[in-house]
């Protein structure tokens, strides 16, 4: 099939986002194979336009006015997973999914499989390449406590990588390079209780449900975590966990600081942008410590 066939034109974003902002991608596609990827990523070159991989939009900050240029989301058409026995040791399975397999479904099949070691992605929205990507984690444990190999795409090329820690870093990995493409992961974990892991997996749960503004528009964290302190002590600290700047919706949570949050779904890129660049300024004076965005700007400016 001629790839020009899986190509949209003028496909809204913001519903796949998951602070919901989003005009529309000139070009969309959700490719079902890797050869398709990297068939939409060779069109993409031919054509002079810019492109963005996606997966479930939550770690993503989608410019109103669009994005002029291909979107690849890898979605439910590249979301297999699957769980295997590791014949070298007794007690370990691998458990691999795809790039658009949900990270939560990831953690809550090897749960359901009794393994343990991947309890703290069973709550994170985003697809396992994302998670990849920027070595996804919560709780003290993250991407990188568990992967052992990862598929990619680089130069037109698949590519199989043996990964170790070394290969991740704090919200960032070996993958985090222009030109690389996650298409998959494959986790190593330990057979355990089943009771306690579930246990464990609904602790996760609560503290989240009791801590985080789950039920509003969000990106989760909006800021890396500084070294040596915690983003939404600090947005506290300077006096702006529940501050707004206008009645766009835009809105620091009152639940948790270090959250951005978009009230209703009715606050722009822009409205959400300059609440983002006032906290990171108000911090930096009060404190001297300088924000980073752990979130991506999709289209537009940052």
């Amino acid at each position: 099939m001629p790839i020009e066939q899986i190509i949209k034109r003028d496909v809204v974003l913001k519903p796949l986002t998951t602070m919901k902002t989003g005009g529309a991608a000139a070009y969309f596609a959700e490719p079902s194979s890797e050869d398709e990827i990297i068939a939409l990523v060779d069109y993409a070159k031919k054509n002079s336009l810019e492109y963005f991989v996606l997966g479930n939009g939550s770690n993503v900050i989608a410019d109103d006015a669009g994005f002029d240029g291909l979107i690849i989301r890898l979605g439910n058409n590249m979301s297999e997973l699957t769980i295997e026995d590791d014949p070298s040791d007794p007690d370990y399975k691998f458990i691999s999914a795809q790039a658009g397999c949900l990270l939560s479904k990831f953690g809550n099949s090897a749960a359901a499989e009794g393994l343990e070691g991947a309890e703290f992605s069973c709550g994170i929205p985003g697809s396992v390449g994302g998670a990849v990507f920027m070595n996804a984690g919560a709780y003290g444990a993250d991407i990188s406590d568990i992967a052992v190999e990862v598929r990619f795409i680089e130069d037109g090329c698949v590519k199989v990588k043996a990964v170790t820690k070394e290969d991740f870093g704090y919200r960032t990995s070996f993958f985090a390079h222009d030109g690389r493409i996650v298409t998959g992961l494959k986790a190593r974990l330990k057979k355990g209780d089943k009771e306690k892991i579930n246990e464990y997996v609904k602790e996760l749960r609560d503290k989240r449900t009791a801590s985080q503004p789950l039920t509003v528009p969000s990106c989760g964290s909006t800021f890396k975590r500084p070294e040596g302190y915690f983003a939404g002590k600090l947005i506290q600290d300077s006096g702006l966990k529940g501050f707004s700047l206008d009645d766009s919706g835009a809105e620091v949570s009152p639940k948790h600081a270090g959250f951005v949050v978009n009230n209703g779904g009715k606050a722009g890129s822009e409205d959400i942008k300059r609440l983002i660049k006032y906290i990171q300024d108000k911090v930096l004076t009060d404190s001297g410590v300088k924000l980073e965005c752990e979130v991506r700007f999709l289209g537009g400016k940052e």
